[in-house]
């Protein structure tokens, strides 16, 4: 008798297995009962939202509502129909591109309705079978996806340990000896898990060195890094050296979809063969114009990006005087690591938190290393002292109440960061 395909659907296999096979609707899945903000409801009373990445405060902003309330009448929730290719593409979509092409100071930009497969649909679109892709360790899932839909028989993907550039160059090195197609690098900009930065400079330096590209996906550094807000090569001083700058609009923006902008030639090629969205409906006109005033705001949030990182430093500073130990990162997120844990352990302190009004999300082995729970939190230009002091309080609680043991085995910092 044959294997039924669903067997498996009755187990407690699979991502977070546990939590499906229990019914868990709190720590998977938990249903918020508001809009997002840096308050939000969830069942039934409100809570200090650390768990989504409004950086720049701007899901509260009346701008960018009000742009869609415009365009609604007119447009509706589906206009325009079909495939850019075929009938969806207008003049508001083409000025959207041009105007974030310029603010990534590239030649051209393409449009994807959804960040995660703009980064499949751009990478598979290039990537041959005689072409070898290069990825970090710790890169999200979405490039592991589209290295996935872009290989051939596994034999041209590799992998260099993370922010490791002894480790990117060993595999240069050896894609190199017997090469016979193009290379690519394929790199976060802000790695959103641990918050800390890929070291492009480097990055750039061995690309050109070893003839190869680079695409970065900078999805929690667009709109936040840099002194204008372009992300994480602008922060590095290496934009000019990027040739995929790929950025979603699920992070700092606070909206939905993703740009690759790269030069003309290269973004026309995308156009034209990433599936994900030739055969993708158009993007509704009420996200293009509504992410047109975004991008206006993202260009003038000077103020928003100084206050998201006030906000930051004040919140790691806090936590770390209660004697937590807070990764040393760049970026505005803050990782508060906590020894002697695993997952029971993390769901008791993610319950005690959030009955304490912080909601808060865990992450546990295999994100991380072994015996460790990392609370990662994220700071945004909405928040107020007020805000970080009741958080602390919570953590303190936290601390005293379940008597944590706080000192943390500092090579954990290589396994975590890639330390030098």
């Amino acid at each position: 008798m044959y294997e039924d395909i669903f067997q498996k659907c009755g187990t407690d296999e699979g991502y977070f297995g546990q939590f499906r096979a229990m019914g868990d609707r709190y720590y998977t899945l938990p249903v918020m009962e508001s809009v997002p903000g840096r308050t939000m409801r969830f069942q039934g009373k409100e809570v200090l939202m650390w768990s989504i990445n409004n950086y720049l405060g701007l899901a509260e902003a009346e701008e960018p509502k009000q742009a869609a309330l415009e365009a609604l009448p007119e447009w509706g929730v589906s206009g325009p129909m079909g495939s850019r290719m075929m009938s969806g593409n207008t003049v508001d979509h083409i000025e959207l591109e041009q105007a974030l092409a310029s603010f990534a100071q590239k030649e051209a930009a393409i449009l994807f309705n959804f960040g995660y497969l703009g980064v499949i649909g751009t990478i598979a679109s290039l990537v041959g079978p005689n072409d070898t892709m290069i990825v970090d360790k710790l890169d999200h899932a979405s490039i592991v996806d589209a290295a996935m839909a872009a290989q051939q028989g596994r034999k041209n993907l590799r992998v260099f340990r993370h922010n490791d550039m002894d480790s990117l160059e060993d595999v240069l090195k050896d894609v190199n000896k017997d090469r016979k197609g193009g290379v690519i690098i394929l790199s976060e900009g802000v790695y959103g898990m641990t918050g800390d930065l890929a070291k492009l400079k480097e990055i750039c330096e061995l690309k050109e060195r070893y003839e190869a590209r680079l695409f970065i996906d900078d999805a929690h550094g667009f709109g936040v890094m840099g002194e204008n807000g372009r992300g994480t090569a602008e922060y590095w001083g290496v934009q000019d050296k990027i040739d995929i700058y790929f950025a979603t609009f699920a992070k700092a923006f606070a909206s939905i979809g993703g740009v690759s902008a790269s030069s003309e030639e290269v973004v026309e090629w995308i156009r034209y063969n990433a599936r994900t969205q030739v055969f993708a409906k158009s993007m509704p006109m009420i996200y293009v114009r509504s992410l047109k005033k975004t991008l206006d705001l993202v260009i003038n949030g000077r103020e928003r990006r100084e206050r998201l990182f006030d906000m930051a430093r004040k919140l790691a500073d806090g936590l770390r005087e209660l004697g937590f130990f807070v990764g040393d990162v760049p970026s505005p997120i803050v990782p508060v690591f906590v020894p002697e844990g695993n997952l029971q352990v993390a769901m008791e302190w993610i319950h005690f938190l959030r009955e304490k009004g912080i909601f808060v999300t865990g992450v546990s082995y295999p994100v991380i290393p072994k015996n460790y729970i990392m609370f990662r939190m994220i700071p945004t230009a909405s928040h107020t002292d007020e805000d970080l002091e009741k958080t602390i309080a919570a953590f303190r609680s936290l601390k005293e109440e379940k008597q944590l043991q706080l000192s943390i085995d500092e090579n954990v910092l290589q396994k975590l960061y890639g330390a030098d």
